[in-house]
């Protein structure tokens, strides 16, 4: 299956814009920023808070936001989001293994983070 790890260089160009696009919406429907920026509530250590703010994400992305958790993990492999049910989680699986595996993708995707520390991802056009 096709992913970012083992595609052409003007293939990964043009999805890492579609996948950023689709960030952007992820980010602002699940409020994930706002919820990593949550403090430790009265009597929490950081640990716990961490742990909270985690699960919380994950709530988002899995039950609140479903369709745009699918449509980012598509996305890593080239598949559009009217075409994820033509697939297993395991064909998925197996290729975001590969992605996460290249140092490259992972180097790329680390610098888009730090990147996103000055706005990149606010504009979902």
């Amino acid at each position: 299956m096709k992913n970012l790890a083992n595609c052409t260089p003007r293939e990964f160009l043009r999805q890492t814009n579609r996948i950023r696009k689709a960030a952007a919406r992820w980010l602002e429907r699940t409020d994930a920023l706002a919820i990593r920026r949550r403090g430790a509530g009265e009597g929490e250590s950081g640990i716990e808070q961490a742990a909270r703010n985690l699960r919380d994400i994950l709530e988002a992305a899995l039950e609140k936001c479903p369709d745009e958790t699918a449509e980012l993990l598509g996305l890593m492999c080239f598949i559009e989001p009217e075409e994820l049910d033509q697939h297993s989680m395991a064909e998925l699986l197996t290729s975001a293994t590969e992605l996460l595996n290249s140092p490259e993708v992972a180097d790329f995707f680390t610098s888009l983070a730090r990147w996103g520390r000055s706005g990149i991802f606010t504009a979902a056009s």
